[in-house]
C-alpha cells in the first residue's frame, strides 16, 4: 500500500498525490483517479488564452489585382494598419496612388523603383498622415522640425510649449457676425456640402462624357453588386484625379 509520502501523481490532474491509498476520489480534480509513479514531472497545467480578436480585412479582393499593383498592395498594407482605423482603408489607397505614381515617374526617366525605396516611399506616405492629423486636432506642425526635435519633444512630453503650434478655436464660441448679432462660429462656415443648382442641371450632360467603366461601376453600385478590387481602384483614382483637379 502507497503512503502519502510516496511519490506519484494523480492519472486525472497531474497533481501530487496526497492520498493514503493508491486510488480513490482525489480531492483536487474531484474525480475517480489512481496514483501513478513516473520518474517525470507533473503534467503542466496550460492557462487558456483569451483569442485576439481578427483584424478587419483592408482592401478585399486587392489580393487579386496585377503586378505592380499588387506589390503596391502588399506594401501599403504593412504601413495602413498602423494608423486609426477609420482612416486605414484611405491611407491604404493613398499609399498606393503615391507609389504608383512614383513608379510612373521613375520609368519616363529611366530610373529603377526598388522595393526598398516602395517601402521608404509608403513609410513618407504614412509620416505624413501623423503629421497632418497632429495640426488639424493638436495645432501641430511637426512636419518642418528636426528629427531630434521630434524625438526631444516626443521623449520630454513637450508639445503644450511649442512655439509653433497653431491656436485652434472651438465651433462653438460664441462671436458677433457682420450684422451685429451673436452667433456660434459654427454657423458661419461655408457648408461644402451644400446642393449646387448649375451643376446639378448639368449632371446629365456630364454623365454622357464619362468613361464607360466608370458608368459600369456606377451601375454596380447602384444594383448593390460588390466592386473588385480593381474597380475599387480605378474608383478611387479617378477620385483624387478630380480632387487635384479642383484644387488647380
Amino acid at each position: 500500500m502507497l503512503t502519502a509520502t510516496a511519490q506519484g501523481h494523480c492519472s486525472q490532474c497531474g497533481k501530487i498525490w496526497t492520498l493514503d491509498t493508491p486510488s480513490g476520489n482525489y480531492h483536487w480534480c474531484g474525480k475517480q483517479a489512481s496514483c501513478q509513479q513516473s520518474r517525470g514531472s507533473s503534467r503542466a497545467i496550460k492557462s487558456r488564452r483569451r483569442k485576439r480578436p481578427e483584424r478587419p480585412v483592408i482592401g478585399k479582393d486587392y489580393d487579386q489585382l496585377p503586378e505592380p499593383h499588387l506589390t503596391y498592395y502588399r506594401i501599403a498594407l504593412r504601413f495602413a494598419v498602423k494608423v486609426l482605423n477609420d482612416d486605414q482603408e484611405d491611407l491604404l489607397h493613398d499609399i498606393m496612388l503615391h507609389l504608383d505614381s512614383v513608379a510612373r515617374r521613375k520609368h519616363e526617366a529611366g530610373e529603377a523603383f526598388s522595393e526598398a525605396a516602395m517601402y521608404r516611399t509608403a513609410e513618407h506616405v504614412k509620416d505624413h498622415y501623423w503629421y497632418s492629423l497632429r495640426k488639424r486636432t493638436l495645432g501641430l506642425d511637426c512636419q518642418h522640425c528636426s528629427t531630434t526635435q521630434r524625438r526631444k519633444c516626443k521623449d520630454n512630453d513637450l508639445y503644450s510649449e511649442c512655439p509653433k503650434a497653431i491656436k485652434l478655436e472651438s465651433l462653438n464660441k460664441p462671436i458677433l457676425d457682420s450684422e451685429g448679432n451673436l452667433t456660434e462660429i459654427g454657423n458661419l462656415v461655408a457648408d461644402d456640402k451644400a446642393l449646387d443648382l448649375d451643376q446639378w442641371q448639368d449632371a446629365k450632360t456630364l454623365l454622357m462624357g464619362l468613361p464607360q467603366r466608370l458608368k459600369r461601376i456606377a451601375k454596380a453600385i447602384r444594383d448593390g453588386e460588390q466592386l473588385t478590387g480593381a474597380d475599387k481602384f480605378y474608383l478611387h483614382k479617378l477620385r483624387r484625379r478630380y480632387q487635384q483637379n479642383k484644387l488647380l
